[in-house]
């Protein structure tokens, strides 16, 4: 194993998915649980030069004043997730990465995650300019506080509301010259994403929010060679639609309706109460169907906010569709899974992957890591199989290059 250390910085550090893997990654590195739900950890990776959980140090921004440890113990006592035993032996690494936790902002995230913020450096009215050379400094100094190889930022803050990407973000030049003007709409995603991407490194929007998906950050991206990859993380409903379409089609049974219900109760189920924060989850939930089977069928998706259910997340999907001489039948599943411990660990693999990308000098999207997303950046594709084959691919070629 390599003796290199590396960082990993959330972005809403102190949330559920972001206090999950920082509790695994320390969990893993004292050998106090095993790699399930690790997608890096299965035998396909073998022999890669992925960075090893000893090998990370944690930090991030957040816009809250809380802990990891406050974090975790929270979604014990909410949702009877993990082992009290556990917590208090990864105890001294949580509060270790609490040092490294630096104020966010909230500028262009909307008024209900605005309302969250109690940190009051969150609040405050800089320009855009300001909030990224803020961020800047903070990654910078973490990077060299611990002396770290590589820094991966990964953005699991709550879902802001969709934004138009106007002329403003076409081109660096145009985006830059925004950066200078004493507005409140330029998404706070986007201010991170080309913060991080100006230093060169590598960023994973694993929310819904716009992040880098913008020409002028892809543009920046190509031009410091730095890698990005996202968006909204596929863990749950949409993974198991990205499976089961592929078999109608496949079967030639035609999908007439597919009408998704989804509750869930935590903080980012709070934020999606707002409609205008759901419209942009709601987006990149209810478009792989028609992409998959090549037609559209009626689709609906609804997402609601149960807040006795906390970090658990239940869905039920109704499926009609048509089968040999006009007869019309139907598939119905219910999923609950818990939204954290079904991040967490993908995080943690696309954290590793990315950083793998950057050190092989690979530079902008990272299109084989499509499988990781709902709307994946750089690839129409949605199908899950399509999409695990590309990565497939990529693994082998990596490997056939370390042996070369």
């Amino acid at each position: 194993m390599s003796n290199r250390r590396v960082g990993l910085w959330f972005i809403g550090a102190w949330g559920g998915v972001a206090s999950t893997a920082a509790l695994g990654l320390s969990a893993l590195s004292r050998k106090l649980a095993d790699a399930t739900g690790l997608v890096t950890a299965s035998p396909l990776f073998a022999d890669i030069d992925l960075d090893e959980p000893s090998q990370f140090v944690v930090g991030g921004h957040d816009i809250r004043d809380s802990s990891y440890l406050h974090a975790v113990q929270d979604l014990r006592e909410r949702s009877n997730l993990f082992d009290s035993a556990l917590i208090e032996c990864c105890k001294a690494d949580l509060e270790s990465w609490d040092a490294n936790v630096r104020p966010g902002t909230v500028q262009g995230a909307g008024s209900t995650i605005a309302r969250l913020a109690d940190l009051p450096e969150a609040q405050r009215a800089d320009t855009p300019k300001q909030v990224v050379e803020r961020i800047q400094a903070d990654l910078r100094d973490f990077k060299a506080r611990h002396k770290l190889e590589q820094v991966v930022v990964v953005n699991v803050a709550s879902t802001e509301p969709p934004v138009a990407v106007d002329d403003r973000f076409q081109k660096m030049a145009s985006f830059r010259a925004s950066l200078e003007k004493k507005t409140t709409d330029m998404p706070a995603s986007a201010l991170y994403a080309w913060a991080v991407l100006d230093l060169g490194w590598s960023f994973v929007n694993f929310t819904p929010s716009l992040g880098a998906s913008f020409p002028a950050a892809l543009e920046l991206a190509q031009e410091k060679k730095a890698v990005t990859c996202g968006k909204d993380g596929k863990t749950g409903e949409t993974l198991l639609k990205s499976v089961l379409a592929p078999m109608f089609a496949f079967r030639n049974l035609k999908i007439l309706s597919w009408v998704g219900h989804n509750i869930f109760g935590n903080r980012d189920g709070l934020v999606l109460d707002d409609p205008s924060n759901k419209s942009s989850k709601i987006r990149t939930k209810d478009q792989l169907i028609q992409n998959i089977v090549g037609y559209k069928p009626q689709t609906h998706v609804s997402i609601e906010y149960i807040e006795s259910l906390d970090d658990w997340k239940t869905a039920w999907d109704h499926i009609h569709f048509k089968g040999f001489l006009g007869t019309k039948m139907i598939l119905q599943f219910l999923w609950q899974g818990c939204d954290s411990i079904l991040a967490a660990p993908l995080v943690l693999d696309l954290a590793r992957l990315s950083l793998l990308a950057q050190r092989r000098g690979e530079s902008g999207v990272l299109t084989h890591l499509a499988c990781f997303f709902k709307s994946p950046m750089g690839v129409e594709e949605h199908d899950f199989f399509k999409q695990f084959a590309m990565l497939e691919a990529y693994t082998r070629s990596r490997r056939a290059d370390l042996k070369g």
